[in-house]
This record gives structure tokens, sequence and C-alpha cells, in this order.
């Protein structure tokens, strides 16, 4: 136990290091250049190659108070092909939800050709670019970050992105924070909070029971941005009483830190790494309900005036930071075990006393919470290794199954066969397997959703390749068990309104895999052709396919309104031409093309149809013979 104690996250010496770099320094230069000489506006910088975009701090939203502080759902908002990989995955899972005032903000930017031209400046020219921002500009560079990721990913592109915000107020919901972590980004976001700040807190409130002290707030800041003293106005802000407007903000960050479940998916919360300034150093957290928990305890000792001056004074820490850590440092203090050391020194970086068991003793469990999990997650990837070998027989049992029934004497083939003998002693072996096998891969997308295995998981070939091979080889099956329940007539065809969440996380990790093009154009672009069959159908959904166009020939057969039976025609020739060059890309088993399977048989049925509608006098015109097909998800 004391080993795996030993491997305390050292949240200390990573905020050390980031410290000693020019980045926090550079980009609060910007921050305060932005506020001072380009309100509502951002300025950009280069060194080298990174390049800096810092947003204003000073920023208008048309009535903050009625859409700031207000969730939308990512996927209703219109703007979500912007950031497609932050999508809900179904099956109960909430949805991705942005805080509306602030996508507003972000979008007008987006809009923007200026904006636009500098971020094509800066992918033609550097290879890191930092967004930055303070206050209301820092949701700014976390959106632009969002969408720069989102827009880079497919192309595999070697740009890195880093977001730095100081002092920004949360962003969105619980699942946002997920879905960051499961596209691996929660690296790409850093914020920078003093401990005093109370901005980073304000959203765990309803904004409406702030009214109208936060107008006072708001306007006290915007203006003081500007201001090349704001000695004077703070003074004027010492005046007015905001005691319970403090309350009402600590008790909601109170409740979010005790909730036993964190936050609810309708109320904010962090996203990304999190440095927490006081003027005795930093630490660093990157476990979401440990910040929650800390930015309460941060909460707990100091005046509400001081937590509103401090919304300010980023460029007091950021100066003096590299030096503090050096200079408060005693030796005598630090304990022979290396993980007490560490919990005393990152106690220290907050200004916590060791001794107040009051905030002491939750800090640390602060700490031991968000620490990292050392070893485990290799430990995990090997335990799963493992799992992966004793699932074999099982696999094994599935490509003798498809071997014996593109075998079989009546030629139906695989998918054929499942779907329509499911008695029989063969097919129920079968029907337990494939739940065995679903179990494991549930296991390991939510071991993978609640980040237990390693950062590159999803790069490392056995689990690029095996999940891929699993969603071949089982989904066939998985839709044939569908259509034989007749559960396409109660729900709707498979693929909008019956695909397991499963095989859609799978298919996703497929897709972003690291594009063998983007590594080698030349190999890529020269790859021969394939001189036979493939073992399993490259598309895991053609069967779901071939269903949908049964279905469409059955109704075009008994339709007699030519307007609605020309989207049938069009949609059937569609996928025609799409599984004609499957087939001739050799993309398909064999079994696709069996004597008696339901693609040969449909594609017969299909050409008698085409040849009677040839002989009618008719002004209806077949179009799309050798378009692509295109699935539409409605």
């Amino acid at each position: 136990m004391e080993a795996e104690l030993s491997l305390f996250e050292r949240s200390e010496m990573l905020a050390t290091f980031l410290v000693s770099t020019p980045l926090l320094e550079e980009s609060w230069r910007l921050c305060s250049l932005a506020n001072s000489t380009a309100p509502r506006s951002f300025v950009a910088d280069q060194h080298g190659e990174v390049g800096y975009l810092a947003f204003s701090g000073i920023q208008v939203i048309d009535g903050p108070e009625a859409s700031c502080g207000t969730l939308m759902a990512l996927d209703k908002c219109g703007w979500e092909h912007l950031f497609s990989p932050l999508r809900c995955d179904g099956d109960g899972e909430e949805t991705v939800k942005v805080d509306v005032g602030f996508l507003n903000l972000f979008l007008e930017f987006y809009h923007r050709q200026d904006f636009r031209n500098q971020i094509q400046e800066f992918l033609g020219k550097v290879k890191v670019i930092i967004l930055t921002g303070h206050s209301f500009g820092a949701t700014t560079a976390s959106l632009t970050t969002l969408w720069l990721l989102s827009h880079l990913q497919p192309m595999a592109s070697p740009i890195s992105v880093l977001c730095l915000t100081f002092g920004t107020p949360l962003l969105g919901n619980k699942s946002l924070s997920r879905a960051i972590l499961q596209e691996r980004w929660g690296g790409s976001f850093c914020n920078i909070v003093s401990k005093l700040d109370a901005v980073p807190k304000l959203f765990f409130a309803p904004l409406t029971s702030l009214t109208p002290q936060l107008h006072l707030l708001l306007q006290f800041w915007q203006v003081a941005m500007a201001s090349p003293s704001p000695e004077q106005l703070v003074g004027e802000l010492q005046k007015q009483n905001f005691d319970e407007f403090f309350s009402n903000v600590k008790k909601c960050v109170k409740d979010a830190a005790q909730s036993e479940e964190g936050a609810g998916n309708n109320l904010f919360w962090p996203l990304g790494s999190y440095l927490f300034y006081s003027e005795e150093g930093a630490i660093c957290l990157d476990n979401a309900t440990s910040v929650v928990k800390m930015m309460h305890l941060m909460l707990e000792t100091v005046s509400p005036t001081s937590t509103f001056e401090d919304h300010l004074r980023y460029g007091y820490y950021t100066r003096p930071l590299s030096w503090q850590f050096l200079k408060r440092i005693n030796i005598n203090d630090l304990s022979e075990s290396s993980y007490e050391a560490g919990v005393f020194l990152a106690l220290q970086s907050l200004g916590i006393d060791p001794q107040d068991d009051n905030i002491s003793k939750p800090a640390k469990d602060c700490l031991q919470m968000s620490r990292h999990m050392g070893r485990a997650p290799n430990l995990n990837n090997a335990y799963l290794a493992i799992k992966l070998s004793e699932i074999t027989p099982y696999w094994a049992q599935l490509e003798w199954y498809k071997a014996r029934c593109d075998e079989s004497v009546d030629q139906r083939g695989y998918y054929d066969t499942f779907r329509e003998f499911a008695a029989s002693r063969r097919e129920s072996t079968i029907d337990m397997n494939l739940f065995r096998l679903g179990a494991f891969w549930d296991r390991v997308i939510g071991m993978a959703a609640r980040n237990e295995l390693s950062h590159d998981f999803h790069r490392r070939s056995k689990w690029i390749h095996a999940p891929h091979s699993y969603m071949l080889l089982a989904e066939p099956l998985e839709i044939a068990r569908y259509y034989r329940h007749g559960m396409h007539k109660k729900k709707g065809h498979y693929i909008n309104y019956g695909r397991n969440r499963r095989f859609q996380i799978l298919e996703r990790w497929w897709n972003r895999k690291v594009p063998v093009a983007a590594q080698e154009p030349q190999q890529n672009n020269n790859r021969r052709s394939r001189s036979r069959f493939a073992s399993l159908s490259q598309d895991s959904l053609f069967w779901a396919r071939v269903e949908e166009a049964k279905d469409q020939l059955k109704n075009a057969e008994e339709e007699e309104d030519l307007n609605k039976l020309e989207p049938l025609l069009e949609n059937m020739n569609h996928f025609e031409t799409y599984a004609k060059k499957l087939i001739k890309n050799k993309e398909v088993s064999i079994d696709v093309l069996a004597k008696n399977s339901s693609y040969t048989l449909w594609a017969e049925k299909w050409k008698d149809l085409k040849s009677k509608l040839l002989q009618l006098p008719s002004t209806l015109v077949m179009n799309g013979m050798d378009c692509d097909y295109k699935e539409i998800e409605g």
C-alpha cells in the first residue's frame, strides 16, 4: 500500500513546471493588452513557432442577466457541427450542454473575418497555438479551443492547441467535461484561478438569485479591466454590502462539493486542469470533483470583497510566482515520506496551515482524489489484455459459425442463417457468446470513459484492431436478432433506432485512429486492390442497409403515388450503387453474394422492378444510379 501512496501526483511539481515557462506571463501580458486596447476583440502575437491569441475580458453579451448562466444542449443549438465529437452517445447518457450566452459570444467571433483570417494564418505558420483570455474572454478562448480541436482531429494535424484561461467562469455541464475527457482533450485546457477569485464559482449559483448586485459586479469588473488605476473603483466597491451575495454563492458551491454524485447534468461543472494560485505558490488539479471541493475550501477563509478584487490581480500572481517556490520551502518541515512531503508542499502552496484540521484535512482529501492513478492505467491495460485472451474461445466460435454458414448447402450465408433460425442449440450458443463479448467491450468502454486506461489506449495496435474486428463480426448478428424479433416494426429501423451505444462508440474509436494516409500518403495512394473478398464485410451496418432497402422495395411495389414513389426509388438506387462499389472493391464477405442471401434476393427483385418501371409510360425519372449511398440519420 505504501508503494502506491508514494505515487502521489506531484501537483506542485506540475505547477512549478508550468510557471517556469514563459507561457503564463506572456499569456497574461496579452490578456491585459486585450483588456486595455481591444475591448470586445482580441490581440494576436507570434513567438517563433508559437502563436498566441488573447481575448479581451471586456465583452458585452446581450442581456447577460438573461443569457449567462443558462445551459443549452449542444445538439439543439444549431451549431453542433462546429464541435462534432462532443455529442451524446445515447442510451441514457445526458446530452452535452454549454452556456448559451458564452456560445453566442464565441459565434460572434466565429463570424468575424479578422478572427477567421488570424486562425488561418496561425494554421499555416505555427506548430503550437495558445488560446488565452481573462474573465468572459476566457470562455471564448475555451470554445475556440474546442472548435479547433474538433476541426483538426480528422486531419491528424501536427499542430498542438493549448488553452490557458485566467479567472474563467464555468462553461458547461458535467457531460461536457466527460466528453472532453473521452476525447483525451483534458490536457489541452489549463484554467488559472486565484484562490480568492469569485468568478469561477459564480455559476454554481442561479444567477437570477444574485441580481442586482451581480450587475454592479459585472460593471465594476468591466470598467476596472480597462482602467490603468482601479484603486478608486475598488474603494467604491468596498462601500457595498455583499455579505448576502457572497453567502449565496458560498452555499451553492458547498452544495455542489458535498453532493454524493457530484453535479447533476443540468448544473455547471469544471473542465480541464485547474492551476490554483495563492500568494504562497500554486498547485494543479485535474479531477473535476476535487476542483469543486477545493473551490469550496478556498471560500471558507476569505472576505466577500477580497474575492471580487482578486479577479483583477492575475498580473500580481504570474510575475513573482516563479521565485515564490524557492523562497518558502523549509526543508526541516518536510516529512521523510515522499507522499507526506508532497502533501505538505501542496498545502503550503495554497496558503493552508497543515495544523488547521478544519481546512487541511478536506484539502488533503482533495489532493488524494486528484492524484494520478500511478501505474494503475497500465495495469488496467494489462488486465484487459488478459481478459481479451480469455474471451478468444467465444470469438473463435463466432468465426466457426460463420464458416459453417457460408459453406451450408442452403446458401443463405452468415447473416440470414442467424436471422431465420433462432431456436436451435447452435444459435442459442452463439447468442450467449454475443452476450459475453458485448459485456467485455462494455467494460472496456466504461473504463475508458472513467479515464482508467492509459492516455494512448486508443492508439495501441491491439486496441485499434480488436474492437473493430469484434464490431464487424458481431454487429451483423445483432442486426439479425433485431429484425428477427420484429423490433423495426416497434421502434424503427436499426441504424437510427436500434443500434447499441457500444457499436457507436467502437465505430468512433476506429474512425478516430491515426490515419495511415496522414503518415504514408504515397504508399496509401498506390495501395493494391483486393485480390479476394474480405473475410468480414467492412461495413458492419451493411445488413441493416439491406433491410431498409427491402422495406423500401416492398413499399415501392405497392405505391401508386408517383411523388411518394420517386424518393423510394432514388434511395434504392443509392444503395445499389454503394453495394456494387463494395463488391467491386471486394470489401464484403462472400456470404453477401450467397444465392439465397437477403442482398442477392433483393437485387433480383430490384432488377425486376426496374424493368417493369421502364416499360411504363411515365414521366418518372430514376435518378441517382451512380450516386454513392448516403446514410440519412433522422
